[in-house]
């Protein structure tokens, strides 16, 4: 076999043919695949980078591997390595300026006008993923699967002209615990790297849309609800996600690192990720990306990998609002297997991110301890005040917040075994059918698949709340994690309360209410931090437009230095 390096792609596939070592290349328009034994990618020695982290400040970054122990990405890579190799350099130079960092509207206004294809496009994304991920010095760790017919699927939506949703052609990514035809579902953990299973809701909805699923990507392992105190972003399957404005550096955010991570670094027009409890506005702050969660019943969690079916959502992850109220809007619909599902249409999401509401109109509620303690924080707010907006500053009640960790714990006792039962296609290859499975099999080889333990895995299993007691801590969170904000909201009549990233998600999820976070800096050390708006149920319209307001005033967003060709 013949090590490739970081060379173009069509220079690659040119030499590979040229020194004919072990390489039969089988490039003719009849057959364009490649020998199935081409070494795209080499395992490398990580050490040096772990011992580099030892000492890091952030004792969750002390990391103990980075690369996946059981992951090629080779198999990854090779299926479409053929065709991203054929689109050349100069290609992928003329469309950078048309799509890098560009909102959905103006890359589908270019491709009206025949700038480019569907096609084009896909391929322009495969080659910036190619470029970065197959580099170690570069790699992300993020994109774990790779759609192998999402350039046939763009050919045909070519075929078939022009779509009636805005998200028609328009390459995603996806958190690996949503499942996906064609692609197994993980959730980063060995004891699912098996799943196949059908599309979940949203995927089909999509689909239907029109939209092309590029891929998987990386995340916490079990979305963060497997070790404590463990890096956010890794797992067993895909490795450790790293932040593309600091490798090593910065925290991804989790538990949708992957999803934050490669829409930071423009591997695909956007993104969707999940949140039980701050796991979209985490790495969506950590990478200076726009992230919503939704409230609890506007899209469908069926086929999602579950810890609760009390708290779980999925969301959009976007570079801007515009596209983040698209993305939302086709992911929406009735899920009839959800019971949480609403069938309320909620019509006009997607143009929300295009009709600002004026800041003068707004009221705002704003955290005194915040506005004390953060610089950043301080500044934005001032921005806002200066553009119109009027500003409230409040401190929140105490409210209590005990028992939080019980929903967690019996809703995944119960709510895995039903997904495993019925999203689950070939349930020998999936060895496990419950929380108590999942901790023997682990328990099998605990360096290569808890590294960092499984400690609230094992917690879950100790866990002695009884059904009642369930529900009382329910109720008892949804009514005070609403207390927590609608005492400000309701005595000033705001429109929404501002916090930072998701430093407030608890109280969100528990009262499940909506969460828009968005760029509003960066440290003084590059680390990104953002603005959250969180409002009142179903009011995800008026928070993507005072989003769009506020990301107009600041357009602070900034691609990642070392991710810019």
């Amino acid at each position: 076999m013949t090590k490739i390096f970081s060379l173009s792609f069509g220079k690659i596939l040119l030499l590979a043919c040229l020194i004919a070592l072990n390489i039969s290349c089988k490039n003719t328009a009849e057959n364009k695949e490649i020998d199935p034994n081409i070494v795209l990618w080499t395992p490398y020695n990580d050490s040096l980078e772990v011992v580099a982290n030892a000492e890091h400040e952030n004792g969750r970054m002390r990391y103990k591997l980075i690369q996946s122990k059981v992951l090629d990405k080779n198999d990854v890579f090779r299926p479409l390595y053929y065709e991203v190799s054929q689109f050349s350099d100069e290609r992928y130079a003329e469309m950078k300026p048309m799509v890098l960092e560009q909102d959905i509207s103006t890359i589908q206004n270019h491709i009206a006008q025949s700038k480019f294809s569907y096609e084009e496009l896909v391929l322009f994304y495969l080659k910036r993923i190619y470029k970065y991920e197959l580099e170690n010095s570069t790699t992300l760790n993020t994109v774990i699967a790779l759609n192998p017919d999402v350039l046939e699927e763009a050919r045909n939506l070519d075929k078939n002209g022009k779509g009636l949703h805005p998200i028609y052609g328009m390459p995603i990514l996806l958190k690996d615990n949503i499942g996906t035809k064609h692609m197994k579902t993980t959730a980063g953990a060995i004891a699912l790297q098996q799943n196949r299973t059908d599309d979940a809701f949203i995927v089909e909805r999509l689909k239907e849309n029109g939209a092309l699923i590029l891929g998987k990507v990386n995340l916490s392992e079990w979305a963060y609800f497997l070790c404590s105190g463990c890096p956010v972003g890794y797992s067993a399957v895909g490795g450790q996600t790293l932040n593309p404005y600091g490798r090593r550096v910065f925290e991804t955010g989790g538990s949708s690192s992957g999803s934050g991570t490669s829409v930071a670094a423009n591997y695909a027009v956007a993104a969707v990720g999940t949140e039980t409890s701050g796991s979209i506005l985490s790495p969506s702050s950590q990478n200076s990306v726009v992230g919503l969660k939704p409230t609890i019943g506007l899209l469908g969690r069926t086929g999602i990998v579950p810890i609760s079916s009390t708290l779980d959502t999925p969301g959009p992850m976007t570079r801007n609002v515009t596209d983040n109220a698209i993305l939302l809007s086709a992911m929406m619909g009735h899920d009839v297997r959800d019971k949480a599902s609403v069938k309320e249409n909620y019509t006009g999401i997607y143009t929300s991110g295009e009709r600002p509401i004026p800041l003068k109109e707004l009221k705002l509620g704003v955290f005194k301890g915040l506005m004390e303690n953060d610089s950043i924080y301080n500044a934005t707010i001032t921005k806002l005040k200066d553009a119109g907006a009027e500003i409230v500053e409040f401190a929140p009640p105490e409210v209590d917040m005990s028992g939080f960790l019980s929903i967690l714990n019996i809703d995944m006792r119960n709510d895995l075994p039903d997904y495993i039962d019925a999203e689950v296609q070939d349930k020998g290859a999936v060895k496990i059918a419950s929380i108590k499975d999942a901790v023997a099999f682990n328990n099998q080889d605990s360096l290569v698949r808890i590294p960092y333990g499984q400690a609230l895995f094992e917690g879950i299993l100790a866990d002695s709340t009884s059904t009642e007691e369930l529900v009382e801590i329910k109720e008892r969170l949804q009514t005070n994690g609403r207390i927590y904000f609608n005492e400000a909201m309701d005595k000033h009549d705001l429109d929404a309360i501002l916090s930072i990233n998701n430093y407030h998600a608890g109280f969100a999820a528990v009262a499940k209410y909506p969460a828009l976070t968005i760029p509003m800096g960066y440290k003084v050390t590059g680390e990104p931090i953002s603005l959250t708006f969180i409002g009142k149920q179903f009011s995800e319209g008026n928070l993507l437009r005072m989003g769009k307001a506020f990301e107009d005033l600041t357009k602070v967003r900034k691609i990642p230095q070392g991710y810019k060709e």
